[in-house]
């Protein structure tokens, strides 16, 4: 991430503004540069093992992953009909209401779907 040649040439300043840009707190006297090195330096890794070790942001448990793959499979397919519905609300055509609000309905279901593909998606990799 940051080389120790790149952060050498920075004031101390500088160095201060970088590490509250990224929410980081100096290692030791923050008067002196190194602390301010040293934390730059490491918070990459450490931010690694702490996910390796289950602390802070981690992967869900299969338990968990398996609810979502159950969840993404009880909201079934779109029928033609219901494709087509939602096919006319991406172009922005609404019905009257009382529908308007099942058609938002459909349509949250709809988005909910995608973003639990992507979710099982980005947890795969």
């Amino acid at each position: 991430m940051f080389t120790r040649s790149e952060l050498e040439i920075k004031t101390i300043q500088e160095l201060r503004d970088l590490c509250r840009r990224y929410g980081i707190k100096p290692t030791g006297n923050p008067g002196y540069k190194t602390s301010f090195i040293t934390s730059l330096m490491a918070f990459p890794y450490l931010a690694l093992q702490q996910m390796k070790e289950h602390r802070g942001l981690k992967p869900p448990s299969f338990a968990n992953f398996q609810s979502f793959s159950s969840a993404l499979d009880e909201m079934g397919v779109p029928t033609d009909e219901q494709s087509a519905l939602i096919r006319l609300t991406l172009e922005g055509r609404k019905m009257s209401y009382p529908e308007r609000y099942e058609q938002s309905k459909l349509m949250n279901f709809y988005k909910a779907k995608l973003l639990l593909e992507q979710l099982i998606d980005l947890l795969n990799q």
